[in-house]
């Protein structure tokens, strides 16, 4: 899958995901096509995570849950959530090419992050 954003636009981008985000209490934001192809990422410093593996593997889930949509009747599910003892995993459609996986710990509530991401969506698609 072709990445087709201008220099700018990723700029834009990785600024959404460090002010919108990260600020907001994420621990790390990854930007990435539905192949599993880094767009744009940004962390908190603090983690160590293979984000490549994470990007592939998540997008691999995700099309295996949109699967599993269509067996029960549905055309796609546009989020999904793991929740772990320590961090907790959110991967949400941004549009037809692309996700979002935002990493977070238990000091942040699902409820707001879920209203950061939305908002940040809106940014990126008008990126």
């Amino acid at each position: 899958m072709e990445n087709n954003y201008t220099p700018e636009q990723l700029d834009n981008i990785e600024s959404v995901l460090a002010e919108d985000l990260i600020e907001a209490g994420a621990n790390s934001v990854i930007f990435l096509d539905r192949a599993g192809n880094i767009i744009a990422k940004s962390d908190n410093g603090h983690c160590n995570h293979d984000v490549y593996s994470l990007a592939a593997l998540g997008a691999g889930n995700f099309g295996v849950v949109n699967a599993m949509a269509n067996i029960v009747g549905e055309d796609e599910f546009s989020l999904l959530f793991h929740k772990g003892q320590k961090e907790s995993l959110h991967f949400t459609k941004v549009n037809e090419e692309s996700l979002l996986i935002t990493i977070f710990g238990k000091e942040v509530s699902l409820g707001f992050l879920r209203l950061k991401v939305a908002e940040a969506i809106k940014k990126i698609i008008n990126a």
